[in-house]
């Protein structure tokens, strides 16, 4: 069934090709566009173009497919182009005419826009949640090793003392950031589309303000070709929200890989969260982390997807739109299992005792002792040189680690502050 069939066969070739994937994709939408036929029916009843009773079993019958979503027994069979024309088949065969009048004053285009903003609501909300969680993990991982010294890199090289609560709440401070992305992508997504029909409205009388409020949007779309327009824009949005939380977790995972290789040997994991070797018994594989590095890195890919597909699209409806449903969906799914699978792991660290005796470290705290003599009254291209000169003969001898006070530092995390700073956004 198509919900835009006029009797004429088409090329089975051309039919395969254009439907594409889309009734394994709908899947995530099932529930969603159930849910906006629910409040479609019911503003239907309150303008008057379909009766009172019409409603209630319109409505009923929308929430028993509801049921089966969620029992896992609802399916769109190969004669169904599409999740729409499945709900509106099944609507048809228990209500007969009344099932044909659900699409009255709306066009597949905004009733695909609208269980899009519906999905993509409810999945950013829930990984906001997720990474909110994270972030609470590296807090308490912080706290408990804020005084454990770890060795601070730049160009991989040893360069200044560092401490794995400095590492850790680093990330949980720069995953805030995300969260700004996030909820920006949230704010986008939260405005209802529907109602627009085809991108230019309807000469229905339809109150969208009703629909608006019923499907809990924050606003309404108002104008219909803006709403229309919306399609790509809020998948670009989204993925380019999920691509930064990505590219932490794979900076995150690169740390991990390194860290826990011999060469580093600054952390480790339980056995039952790593990978062994089918020839080497001693191989201690940082698999789990390795895997969300290269997810993350595909998703990240995502977002660059979206701009291509739909950077020259005039406006209106096209079916290129088609084109970047799969990995939208594909990128908030992929998202919310690393995250998963990222929490559970990272909550599971064992941070290693680091040897500052090793030869590797001897220039650990060079600029301390450069900081020491300008404190004693040099200037500090003076300092410098002095313990540059030091370094090159071979004479320095290290200060040992030094405090360090201000806010952000190793021994001034400022945990407090950065919660603080989770807290407020919005």
């Amino acid at each position: 069934m198509k919900l835009w069939d006029k009797g004429i066969s088409i090329d089975k070739k051309i039919e395969n090709f254009t439907v594409g994937n889309d009734r394994q994709l709908d899947m995530f939408l099932a529930a969603h566009d159930l849910q906006a036929s629910a409040a479609h029916a019911k503003m239907l009843g309150k303008v008057g173009l379909i009766g009172e009773e019409e409603v209630i079993q319109l409505v009923e019958e929308l929430q028993r497919l509801q049921q089966q979503v969620k029992n896992g027994t609802f399916v769109i069979e190969e004669d169904f182009e599409d999740v729409h024309s499945k709900i509106e088949f099944e609507l048809t065969k228990k209500l007969g005419d009344t099932g044909k009048k659900i699409h009255t004053a709306r066009s597949r285009n905004d009733q695909v826009l609208v269980a899009l903003h519906l999905y993509f609501r409810e999945n950013l909300q829930e990984i906001i949640s997720r990474v909110n969680d994270l972030i609470e993990v590296l807090l308490k991982l912080a706290e408990e090793h804020q005084n454990s010294l770890l060795p601070g890199y730049t160009h991989l090289q040893v360069a200044m003392p560092s401490s794995f609560g400095l590492w850790f709440s680093a990330y949980a401070e720069i995953l805030i950031d995300d969260l700004y992305q996030l909820k920006a992508a949230l704010k986008i997504v939260d405005q209802n589309p529907l109602g627009s029909a085809a991108g230019y409205g309807s000469s229905f009388p339809i109150d969208r303000e009703f629909t608006t409020k019923e499907l809990g949007f924050s606003t309404l779309k108002y104008n219909v070709v803006a709403a229309q327009m919306s399609r790509g824009k809020s998948e670009r949005a989204v993925t380019s929200a999920i691509a930064s939380v990505a590219n932490t977790l794979s900076r995150f995972s690169m740390d991990i890989c390194l860290y826990m290789s011999q060469n580093f040997s600054f952390i480790s994991f339980p056995e039952a969260l790593t990978t062994g070797s089918s020839i080497m018994p001693h191989k201690k594989n940082p698999d789990v982390f390795e895997l969300v590095r290269g997810k993350s890195n595909k998703l990240q890919s995502i977002a660059g997807e979206m701009v291509l597909v739909t950077n020259n699209l005039p406006s209106g409806y096209h079916r290129d739109f088609q084109v970047i449903k799969e990995n939208s969906i594909y990128s908030v799914e992929g998202l919310k299992e690393i995250l998963d699978v990222f929490t559970h792991s990272i909550s599971q660290i064992i941070v290693k005792e680091v040897n500052l005796q090793d030869e590797k470290y001897k220039y650990l705290f060079t600029v301390d002792s450069i900081n020491d003599l300008v404190m004693e009254g040099k200037s500090f291209r003076e300092a410098y040189q002095i313990i540059g000169e030091q370094v090159q003969q071979g004479t320095y001898e290290p200060v040992g680690n030094k405090h360090h006070s201000h806010s952000g530092s190793k021994d001034n995390l400022s945990l407090d502050e950065i919660r603080k700073k989770q807290r407020s956004v919005d």
